[in-house]
């Protein structure tokens, strides 16, 4: 059903912006980084990025339901900008990643996810660092079946 490959990611010049809180609170984080990055000259190079720090949906669950989650959001930039207390310019590291791509409203990807985990474990792998969402359309322009997300999972050999 998933199809899932073995890509390499660049590393990539960002913007965005770490806090703790509920997985509902991305959408306004997104807002916030990019009316930032507007304010700030950031020239966006691609969609919005979030990285999932919590593993596992029994992880991601119970983070979300105490709220204290780990919201972390970014968007490519073509050059530096300046910083803030809560929006900062960094590089985003790349790496081997297993990747696959999710079709549909974001709350219904947990399927896409397990393949993900399983293709992980399944040939050797361990992941390595925060999976990451990349959100290819949206959500104010396109039916949630039709929103597509790239899943990756950074990973090493186990």
């Amino acid at each position: 059903m998933y199809e899932i490959t073995m890509v390499e990611v660049p590393s990539q010049l960002v913007i965005g912006l770490q806090k703790r809180g509920r997985y509902h609170e991305i959408g306004p984080a997104i807002g916030t980084v990019v009316q930032y990055g507007m304010s700030h000259g950031a020239e966006f190079t691609g969609g919005p990025i979030a990285l999932m720090h919590e593993i596992g949906k029994d992880a991601a669950v119970k983070a979300d339901q105490e709220g204290n989650a780990v919201i972390d959001v970014a968007f490519p930039i073509a050059r530096p900008v300046e910083s803030s207390e809560t929006v900062k310019c960094y590089e985003l590291p790349g790496g081997q990643m297993a990747k696959v791509v999710h079709q549909g409203p974001y709350e219904a990807c947990e399927p896409a996810y397990d393949a993900l985990y399983a293709w992980v474990i399944e040939n050797g792998y361990m992941i390595s660092d925060p999976t990451r969402e990349i959100y290819l359309n949206d959500p104010r322009e396109v039916l949630p079946e039709e929103l597509l997300t790239e899943l990756y999972a950074p990973v090493v050999r186990a």
